[in-house]
């Protein structure tokens, strides 16, 4: 019988890629952000923030909106996001568990794939691209900047970018897999150009652009695929591991 083949939603692989787990997997994130950010530097927090949330915040101040309102921003979208699809409200802790060992798993998978890509430039352009990660402060200001860059820029270029871009491309009439396919390839585009923009910008070069472009196109399948949550927990392991534990 067909309702014999619905998997029910507390399937991990279900249950793992709704907004209400992906809400709860976030919160810590969000919370070590925000907090670390104040504790660094609670008289000028910007020159903390990573770029992606210092972007948005300032949209949200130019638009007459206090700051601090970004993370219930993104608190409420994922909320919205649960009553539209009427899923339980209760979320196993399994789950959790299970969600940052995958997200572990997806960031060892993009260090070796950008080990992978630097073998195959092995240029100049690779030592040029060292100190994207390094030049920056101590380790606890990276860490915090580097956790802040798998909440925001998520956020920011998949969660808000992805499913516009996939209405854009359904105006035009595609299908909706390809819609996906095109929303997922262009914000990709824009999540690696957005890093050479603005006057705190990495110069441009074609080792970083590609491998951003590459990494984009890789969280946009995680999202489509795994949901948001585990999207940011690997944006933010991938960030943790390059940036701090395999720093020199």
């Amino acid at each position: 019988m067909a309702e014999e083949n619905v998997q029910p939603e507390t399937d991990y692989w279900n249950e793992a890629k709704t907004p209400l787990a992906s809400l709860l997997f976030l919160l810590p994130w969000i919370a070590v952000y925000e907090f670390g950010v104040l504790a660094l530097n609670r008289d000028d927090p910007d020159s903390v923030r990573n770029g992606a949330d210092f972007w948005m915040r300032s949209l949200l101040t130019s638009a007459g909106a206090g700051q601090l309102l970004l993370p219930v921003l993104v608190i409420a979208i994922l909320l919205s996001w649960h009553f539209l699809r009427r899923n339980p409200w209760h979320v196993r802790l399994e789950t959790q568990v299970g969600m940052l060992a995958e997200s572990l798993l997806l960031a060892i998978a993009l260090v070796a794939f950008g080990q992978l890509h630097d073998f195959i430039f092995r240029t100049a352009a690779a030592a040029d691209a060292e100190p994207v990660v390094t030049a920056m402060a101590g380790p606890v200001t990276r860490a915090i900047s580097f956790v802040g860059a798998g909440v925001y820029e998520e956020v920011m270029f998949r969660l808000l970018l992805v499913p516009a871009a996939f209405f854009v491309f359904r105006l035009f009439e595609f299908p909706p897999k390809w819609a996906a396919i095109m929303a997922a390839i262009s914000t990709s585009f824009l999540f690696a150009l957005a890093h050479h923009v603005g006057p705190s910008a990495d110069a441009f070069n074609l080792f970083t652009f590609s491998f951003r472009a590459a990494a984009g196109l890789f969280f946009a399948s995680i999202f489509l695929l795994r949901g948001f949550g585990i999207t940011v927990g690997c944006h933010a392991a991938y960030d943790l591991l390059v940036g701090v534990l395999l720093a020199t």
